[in-house]
């Protein structure tokens, strides 16, 4: 069995197939997703999904390219529904300056990064975090605000020493799509060092989709792709891998096996 940690079957490509979408991956053995808001739409949409099928649990908050102009009745909205018994985790939050060249809207992913990680960690669960072009900061962030109920490197993509940094928070790796990828050295040299019991695997979809389907929109029934290629680079079985990595994403997220 395996657990999709991070897919948005929220998102316009997947949601009006979404039926669809859950069939196919379970037919290639995916059994429980993380379905990831990002705003205040996607994260209600998440809790509905996560009402209405059995598999699916919900991580609500605001990413970080989504939080100008946000305001604090808009925020308390979406964070009134951490008490729904499928809310496991606050996410995806953190910091993403690939297009963010202002100090001043850098300052302000900061802030709503640090208000998220308190809010989890008053409420007791885990973090999802989103960090593009921003590890320093992500780091430091990370070492003053610690997520008490740890979390997870979201589409890890850093290096092996910040691997280990972050692992010594109590957060996890998650590695997706990319770890396939033809010329991804970096990803593949982590999925061989990554502590297996701090490993989760995802599928971003519909981003980031694994080879050889890269071109088209992804999807959490290509997760088995993933753990193929990680199974391949530890040089160990797949059925066991499956099954830490599996027990490892329950846990994490305080769900049911």
């Amino acid at each position: 069995m395996m657990f999709d940690s991070h897919c948005h079957l929220n998102d316009e490509y997947l949601y009006p197939r979404i039926e669809e979408v859950i069939s196919d991956a379970s037919k290639t053995g995916v059994k429980k997703f993380l379905v990831v808001g990002y705003d205040k739409k996607s994260s209600e949409l998440a809790v509905k999904i996560s009402e209405k099928y059995e598999g699916c649990y919900a991580a609500i908050g605001f990413h970080p390219t989504e939080i100008v102009g946000v305001s604090e009745a808009q925020y308390n909205e979406v964070m009134s529904l951490v008490n729904h018994p499928k809310v496991v985790a606050i996410g995806e939050i953190g910091l993403d300056y690939h297009w963010v060249k202002d100090v001043s809207l850098r300052e302000n992913q900061k802030k709503w990064f640090i208000k998220q990680i308190e809010f989890a960690n008053k409420h007791h669960l885990p973090i999802s975090i989103h960090n593009r072009e921003s590890t320093e900061d992500c780091v430091s962030i990370l070492k003053e605000h610690t997520p008490i109920y740890g979390g997870v490197m979201h589409c890890y993509s850093g290096s092996i020493e910040t691997m280990h940094e972050v692992i010594k928070l109590g957060l996890h790796i998650a590695l997706g799509g990319t770890v396939t990828f033809t010329n991804a050295k970096t990803p593949k040299e982590v999925a061989e060092e990554v502590p297996l019991e701090k490993l989760l695997i995802e599928t971003d979809s519909p981003y980031l989709t694994p080879h050889p389907h890269r071109g088209e929109k992804n999807e959490p029934k290509y997760l088995c792709l993933v753990l193929d290629e990680i199974a391949r680079l530890k040089d160990m079985s797949k059925k066991h891998l499956e099954d830490v990595i599996y027990k490892n994403t329950c846990r994490l997220f305080n769900v049911d096996e």
